[in-house]
């Protein structure tokens, strides 16, 4: 029956600073915080950061004069993916039934699974975390119950235990309730659960308590969702389906502020490059490009187009999102960084040629593009860019590659 399910939630501790960790021992037991970026703020904190009293969201130069004695690491994005296809391919090896919900989650469907292993779930879950932790590198907290909106409070409380494992069945469901407060419900939030709060809804379980018409009556279908998942009945299910991304993006800040243009192109060509090899990867193409454009003073510029027709190639994104960048830049304003949003995805497979576009032409942009992903397979990520010939000439683009590596 749908309510005898149990599902896991597994969430890698303080995820970016357990990738750091494993790249480099030395800074196991340490104070260490992962950056944004040079100018950027606090993203993840290792417990020995947070006992000194470093918050969450601090930006840098705050963080490094008020607490000097932690360790300040800008984030490796790119690694930290591959780390984290690393967890997910574990726990696909581990179930048939696997959620990728972030980064760093995942819901695993334990259902049945105990007849295989020949354990009870918490010895699963005891079992799939030493697994993590030994072919990965990555600690994991991970919450058992019947519904993932349990799940996901188990394992928020699995956190404050000695082996970050919670196990939430039937009996024990309503004392987890008791002992959460409303906002930390998935789905309720920080504004809304100020609202209950209003209206004498403290915790979980009074929220539950409350009959289904007082519900509805205020919060709608979601709240009547929210209620039955709080109380063990399975509304959401476990989906392992595969779906586009609403949008794809990538930026950075600049080491110096620039109001060269010719350095931001330059700078833009990378994100580019970043962006459309992630496209590839899931086998999808853009049809929506825009750019981001940020001031010295914080102003944040956006502007954005749609393509003419979908594509994954660099060259074909750059012409437009130059064009775009002309359009925003001043020359006499600093600019502290600049990105590439990507959005309106198509999946390649559903991709119908069109009567009058060069299709020929376009299956060598295609082939070109999966060139330099395989050349970035062998040799390292960024073996080969794309980049300017010549600085005078508004747009020409070439490859730039670094011979020492190859």
């Amino acid at each position: 029956m749908i309510n005898q399910k149990y599902i896991a939630l597994i969430d890698c501790d303080s995820f970016f600073v357990s990738c750091e960790r494993r790249l480099n021992p030395e800074l196991n037991n340490l104070p260490v915080s992962v950056v944004s970026g040079e100018r950027g703020c606090v993203i993840s904190r290792s417990k020995e950061a947070k006992l000194l009293g470093v918050p969450m969201g601090i930006p840098l130069f705050q963080a490094v004069e008020k607490y000097p004695e932690c360790i300040y690491i800008t984030a490796n994005h790119h690694a930290y993916t591959i780390i984290s296809k690393q967890v997910m391919s574990i726990l696909k090896e581990f179930s048939p039934n696997v959620e990728v919900y972030s980064i760093d989650e995942a819901f695993v469907d334990f259902t049945g699974l105990t007849k295989l292993y020949k354990m009870n779930y918490f010895r699963l879950a005891e079992k799939l975390q030493t697994q993590i932790m030994k072919e990965a590198g990555i600690p994991v907290s991970i919450g058992v119950s019947r519904t993932k909106t349990l799940a996901k409070l188990a394992s928020d409380k699995s956190k404050r235990t000695r082996l970050h494992i919670c196990l939430a069945g039937k009996s024990s469901i309503k004392e987890l309730l008791s002992h959460t407060e409303i906002q930390e419900v998935w789905g309720i939030g920080r504004k809304l659960g100020v609202k209950l709060r209003g209206l004498g809804i403290r915790t979980a379980l009074d929220y539950i308590e409350k009959d289904d018409e007082w519900i509805k009556k205020r919060f709608g279908k979601n709240g009547l969702t929210i209620k039955a998942e709080l109380m063990g009945v399975i509304i959401s299910p476990i989906s392992n389906e595969i779906e586009l991304p609403k949008s794809i993006s990538d930026t950075k800040s600049f080491l110096e502020f620039s109001s060269d243009l010719n350095f931001l192109k330059n700078e833009l060509s990378i994100h580019i490059h970043d962006v459309c090899s992630r496209l590839r990867k899931i086998n999808c193409k853009t049809g929506t490009i825009g750019v981001i454009l940020k001031t010295k003073d914080f102003q944040t510029l956006y502007n954005k187009t749609k393509l003419k027709f979908l594509t994954d190639f660099e060259f074909d994104i750059s012409r437009e999102a130059f064009s775009l960048l002309d359009k925003m830049y001043q020359q006499n304003v600093l600019y502290r960084s600049i990105g590439i949003v990507l959005e309106d995805f198509n999946s390649c497979e559903e991709e119908q040629l069109l009567l009058f576009n060069d299709n020929e032409k376009k299956e060598q942009s295609e082939n070109l593009g999966k060139s330099l992903d395989r050349l970035e397979k062998k040799f390292g990520r960024n073996i080969v860019r794309t980049g300017f010939i010549n600085k005078d000439v508004p747009f020409k683009q070439g490859f730039l590659t670094k011979p020492k590596d190859v």
